[in-house]
C-alpha cells in the first residue's frame, strides 16, 4: 500500500504541478533572501573596511609627524594636535573595535539592522555611549528585514498549509472515502503516509533548491559544511512540526474550509501570537529602569563632581600611587583632572548600569526559557545564534568593547599622569582588539521541537475523533 501511495502522490503531484510551482516558489523566495542578506553583510562589512581605512590613513600621517618630531624639524601642527601628546593619539588614534560578520550571517538579520558594528573607543571617551548605542529605524522596526529566516519562520508554513490542508477533506468532499474504506489500512496511516510523501518532496525541494542558491552565491559549503547541515536540520523539523498540526487537523476536522482556517489559526498563534506574549510578559516580569532617569542621573554626577576635581584628583592619586611616582604630576592640568572625575562617576554610576544589565539579562533568559512554547520562536532564536546576530552576540560584542576601552585608557594613563611623552616607538606597543564569538551550544532545542512533533502524532493515534464516520473506516 505505501508503494501504491508513493507512486500515487508523485503522479498526483506532478499533474497538479505542485512539484514544479513549489520548486519555482522556493528557488525565487530563498534566492532573493540569500541576497538580501548578502547585500545587508556586504553593507556592514564595508562600513567596517572604511573605517579600518580611514585609520591606516591618520596613523601613517601621524607617525610622519612623530618622526619629524624625533628628528627636531618643524611642523604645520598646533600645539595642542601634537602627536607627543597622549591624549591627542588616545583620541585620534582609536582602535576600530569591530564584529566582523560570520560567514552564515546572511542567513537571519537578528540584532544586526539595530546595532552598530564597530566602536571607536577614546581615552576621553565615555563608557555609556558604547553601551548603549544603537541604530534605531522606525521604518527598519515595522518591516523587518527579508532574510532566510524570515523566509523559513513565516512563509515556510503557509505553504505547507497549502500543501497539506486538505488530504482527507478532499477525498470525502469527492466522495471517494468509502472506497478507501474498503482497503486493509487504517485512514490514520492512509493520511500519515500521504502527508509523509508530502514532506518528502517538499524536504527533497528545498534542500536542492538551498544547495543551488548557496553556489549561486558562492557559499564556501568545506568550510561551512556544519552550519549548512544544522540550518537543514531546523528546517527539516520546524517543517515537520507543521506537517503534524496538518496531519492532526485533516484527522479531527472534515472540511477543507475548517481546516484551512484551523491551520491559519496555528499559525497566528504560532508564529504572531506566542512570540508577541512571551515579549509583553517578560518586560511585564522584569521592566527596564528608566533610561531617561540614568541619563538625568550621569548628567548631576558630572556636574557635581566638576565642582570638586582637585578633591577627587587627590583621592585618586592616593588610591593610584603608581601615577604620582614623579613630581610631574604635581603640575596638574585639565586632563588629569578629567580622567580622575571619569573614574569616579564610573563608580558611582557601576550600581544603576548593573542594574539595567541585569534586567534586561533576566528578560532575555525567561525568553529562552520559554521559547519551547513558540516553535518559530524557537527557530529564530537558533537561526540568530547560527548566524551570530543574536542578542547574546551583541551582549558579547559590548562586553568585550567595554573591556578594551578599559585598556586602551590604561595604557596612556601612565602618559598623562606623568606628564610623559609619545614617542614614534611606543606606537608598536598599543593595545589591539580582534573580536571572538562566543561558543554557544544551543542546538539541542531542536530535540524540543521534534519531541512535540511525536507527541502531537501520538496523541492523535491514541484518541479517536468523535465523528462516527471517520470511526468506521479508521
Amino acid at each position: 500500500m505505501l508503494r501504491y501511495n508513493f507512486k500515487y502522490e508523485w503522479l498526483l503531484l506532478i499533474r497538479n504541478r505542485w512539484i514544479q510551482l513549489l520548486s519555482i516558489l522556493l528557488f525565487l523566495l530563498f534566492g532573493f533572501a540569500v541576497y538580501n542578506g548578502n547585500q545587508k553583510v556586504e553593507a556592514r562589512q564595508a562600513n567596517i573596511e572604511t573605517a579600518v581605512n580611514e585609520l591606516k590613513t591618520q596613523e601613517a600621517e601621524t607617525l610622519s609627524v612623530l618622526d619629524s618630531l624625533e628628528k627636531g624639524h618643524k611642523v604645520s601642527v598646533s600645539r595642542w594636535r601634537l602627536p607627543s601628546r597622549p591624549v591627542v593619539i588616545g583620541n585620534s588614534l582609536s582602535r576600530v573595535v569591530n564584529m566582523p560578520a560570520k560567514s552564515t550571517a546572511f542567513i537571519a538579520t537578528g540584532q544586526s539592522d539595530l546595532f552598530s558594528h564597530y566602536v571607536e573607543p577614546t581615552v576621553t571617551g565615555d563608557d555609556l555611549s558604547l553601551s548603549y548605542t544603537e541604530m534605531t529605524s522606525p521604518v527598519q522596526l515595522l518591516f523587518g528585514s527579508f532574510d532566510l529566516a524570515f523566509v523559513i519562520i513565516y512563509l515556510l508554513p503557509l505553504l505547507i498549509i497549502a500543501f497539506s490542508f486538505n488530504v482527507l477533506a478532499s477525498e470525502r468532499e469527492s466522495g471517494t472515502l468509502k472506497l478507501l474504506a474498503s482497503q486493509p489500512i487504517r485512514i490514520r496511516t492512509w493520511v500519515l503516509q500521504k502527508l509523509g510523501l508530502r514532506f518528502f518532496w517538499l524536504v527533497l525541494c528545498i534542500c536542492i533548491t538551498l544547495i543551488i542558491v548557496f553556489a549561486i552565491f558562492s557559499f564556501h559549503f568545506a568550510a561551512n559544511w556544519t552550519s549548512l547541515l544544522v540550518l537543514l536540520a531546523y528546517i527539516i523539523v520546524y517543517a515537520l512540526f507543521w506537517f503534524v498540526l496538518a496531519f492532526a487537523t485533516n484527522i479531527w476536522i472534515h472540511s477543507s474550509a475548517k481546516n484551512a482556517i484551523a491551520l491559519i489559526g496555528f499559525w497566528v498563534l504560532f508564529v504572531l501570537l506566542s512570540p508577541s506574549i512571551l515579549n509583553q510578559l517578560s518586560n511585564s516580569l522584569y521592566p527596564m529602569p528608566s533610561r531617561t532617569l540614568m541619563l538625568n542621573q550621569v548628567r548631576t554626577l558630572k556636574a557635581e563632581a566638576t565642582k570638586k576635581q582637585d578633591e577627587i584628583l587627590d583621592s585618586y592619586l592616593r588610591d593610584h600611587p603608581e601615577y604620582a611616582i614623579n613630581d610631574s604630576t604635581q603640575t596638574r592640568n585639565f586632563y588629569h583632572r578629567y580622567m580622575a572625575t571619569q573614574n569616579l562617576i564610573k563608580e558611582e554610576l557601576r550600581p544603576v548600569v548593573e542594574k539595567f544589565e541585569t534586567q534586561l539579562e533576566s528578560q532575555h533568559q525567561w525568553a529562552h526559557t520559554f521559547s519551547w512554547l513558540s516553535p518559530a520562536l524557537t527557530v529564530q532564536n537558533a537561526l540568530n545564534d547560527l548566524a551570530g546576530t543574536s542578542e547574546k552576540d551583541y551582549q558579547e560584542f559590548r562586553h568585550q568593547s567595554l573591556a578594551f576601552a578599559q585598556e586602551w585608557r590604561n595604557f596612556f594613563l601612565p602618559f598623562m599622569f606623568n606628564n610623559q611623552e609619545f614617542k614614534k616607538s611606543d606606537y608598536k606597543n598599543l593595545p589591539a582588539f580582534e573580536f571572538t564569538y562566543k561558543k554557544d551550544a544551543t542546538h539541542l532545542r531542536i530535540l524540543g521541537l521534534l519531541g512535540m512533533s511525536l507527541l502531537i502524532i501520538l496523541f492523535v493515534f491514541v484518541l479517536k475523533p468523535k465523528n462516527k464516520q471517520v470511526n468506521i473506516v479508521a
